[in-house]
């Protein structure tokens, strides 16, 4: 049988707001494995939790995240925003492991060098790279663990099996850990050929029960969702006699 996936808690999880204390909590209070969070830079290199560089300013105004300085951030969003390094030292704290989603190839050096600052390198890894921003990353932040965002458009447009191998291929020349997948795009095919290449794969984001059984009996190693105790509860179905305590 094989091992339960790890269980990644997607921002805005249990009905919460995206890049939010509530929602960080909330996977931590139901026994998530992983958080997951957007990281986008700002225009003086400082880090904040957003998925977009577009941003609701004061006013009803648009900004933009890399063309705002962090204090001109603070004084004209529209929201309140946290800071990376507080969800960080949170989960320093529990012992989980934080999936940090880079947005742009201007986080990857101040992220990674947060990531040592706080000593936790062992700790968290980046997804969201794409092939070329792997490469960034394994030249810039080679003491990160990173996660290879698949190409899309080439499981869409060419062959399974040549998509496959691409995806495995790029894997590889990037050192990376694994395949970050959309479920859709899951077949048994790609978890073979990811075990072969010594690649885990990493699903998201799956919000029906049954797609997460399914997904599970696949043998993939990790599935992020928003809803983490529908997850658990498939988890625990799954592994009747395990205890409650997460990985």
């Amino acid at each position: 049988m094989n091992p339960f996936p790890l269980v990644t808690a997607h921002t805005g999880c249990m009905g919460c707001p995206d890049h939010s204390l509530a929602s960080l909590r909330a996977a931590l209070a139901a026994g998530a494995d992983i958080y997951e969070d957007d990281i986008q830079v700002t225009r003086d290199g400082r880090l904040v939790l957003a998925h977009d560089d577009e941003v609701s300013l004061t006013g009803g105004q648009q900004g933009r995240i890399s063309e705002l300085t962090l204090a001109e951030l603070d004084e004209q969003s529209a929201e309140e925003r946290i800071r990376p390094e507080a969800v960080l030292r949170w989960m320093k704290k529990t012992g989980r492991t934080m999936n940090l989603d880079i947005k742009s190839a201007a986080c990857l050096e101040p992220a990674a060098a947060m990531l040592v600052r706080l000593e936790m390198t062992d700790q968290a890894f980046f997804s969201g790279c794409e092939y070329a921003l792997a490469l960034e990353a394994d030249r810039i932040a080679r003491q990160i663990r990173k996660l290879l965002n698949v190409n899309i458009d080439s499981f869409l447009t060419s062959p399974y099996s040549d998509a496959v191998a691409r995806a495995c291929d790029e894997g590889r020349s990037a050192r990376c850990l694994g395949l970050n997948v959309p479920y859709k795009l899951v077949r048994p095919e790609l978890l073979v050929a990811a075990r072969q290449a010594g690649l885990a794969v990493y699903v998201w984001t799956v919000s029906d029960p049954a797609d997460m059984r399914r997904l599970a009996g696949m043998g993939v190693d990790s599935i992020t969702t928003r809803d983490v105790t529908a997850l658990l509860a498939v988890k625990a179905d799954a592994n009747p006699n395990e205890g409650g305590s997460p990985r």
